[in-house]
């Protein structure tokens, strides 16, 4: 309903500059007043005047944080594309591939910390708390970042890295251990010329429920698989209620997340752009800030002086 409602209001706005009798005047015109912002201090006007800021977060929020995102040419382990390990397919395949794949990941996650864009939006919602006013983090990322530096308002929206599900009876659970089971100990590296492991499937993680011992999978959504209704709901919930949207290190090209913060900012909400350079969303904002998040954010988000600290 919100991507069609999305669509509809598009297509109306293009169809009232068609109207004009001057169309190539009108254009210009329709792109200086879709020209986002770059003043802090507007910014932090409508930031002290916000009550419930939604913030949504994408990878280049933990970038500074030497987090690999798995994209592009060199985003290869050993030899494949995340994409081709990511799926229910290559998981129904190699159970052993994709966990030592996975296995990888967490154990290079549990190495990382939190860099200041991480922190700061920690702060705020700490902060702010105090004053009645609520903070939202509404995540694409899968590396609990956000968790580790102390976000408590948190919608991992493609699931966590250190969670696990089971694939006979659905339960799902948070799973820190290193390595997660004794059969992947030293096992996952990345180096193109090293052999899969061949690891049984009986000694791939398993299920400790009682009666269970069916095969977990990690905990996260995977290519061609649907968002968890019940996150996506929580979601729109807070989309909706938000009078403050901040957009932090994410290309706005992976749907459905591209479409949340064009959603409020259609609705009159001011939404702020955070981002190394500008994305396909940009001039739907009403501010855009280029830089490193871990530099631009931390005074955005920094104490107003309006503020009363009880």
């Amino acid at each position: 309903m919100r991507l069609l409602q999305l669509t509809a209001g598009r297509l109306l706005s293009q169809a009232h500059c068609a109207l004009k009798p001057r169309p190539s005047k009108q254009q210009r015109f329709c792109l200086e007043m879709a020209r986002p912002s770059s003043n802090m201090a507007d910014f932090r006007e409508a930031f002290a005047r916000a009550k419930h800021i939604a913030i949504i977060t994408g990878a280049g929020v933990s970038a500074e944080s030497g987090v690999p995102t798995f994209r592009g040419a060199g985003g290869l382990w050993r030899k494949w594309q995340a994409q081709e390990l990511a799926t229910p397919e290559a998981f129904a395949r190699n159970p052993s591939r994709v966990w030592e794949f996975y296995h990888y990941r967490r154990e290079v996650m549990l190495s990382k910390q939190p860099n200041p864009a991480h922190v700061a939006i920690a702060e705020c919602e700490r902060r702010l708390s105090k004053q009645g006013r609520s903070v939202v983090v509404i995540t694409q990322n899968i590396d609990e970042l956000h968790r580790k530096a102390g976000t408590k308002h948190l919608l991992e929206i493609h699931g966590s890295l250190f969670k696990t599900r089971c694939t006979n009876c659905g339960n799902v659970a948070a799973d820190y251990r290193s390595p997660i089971c004794p059969a992947l100990a030293g096992k996952g590296a990345p180096d193109p010329e090293i052999e899969d492991a061949a690891i049984p499937v009986e000694e791939l993680p398993r299920c400790e429920e009682d009666g269970c011992n069916g095969l977990l999978r990690p905990h996260v959504v995977w290519f061609g698989e649907a968002l968890d209704a019940e996150v996506l709901a929580e979601v729109e919930k807070e989309l909706d209620m938000c009078d403050l949207c901040v957009v932090v290190g994410t290309s706005s090209v992976v749907y459905p997340a591209a479409m949340f913060a064009p959603q409020v900012s259609s609705r009159g909400v001011p939404v702020a752009e955070f981002n190394m350079e500008a994305t396909p969303a940009t001039d739907r904002f009403r501010f855009h800030f280029a830089g490193p998040c871990g530099t631009t954010l931390p005074p955005a988000l920094a104490r107003h002086h309006t503020e009363l600290i009880a």
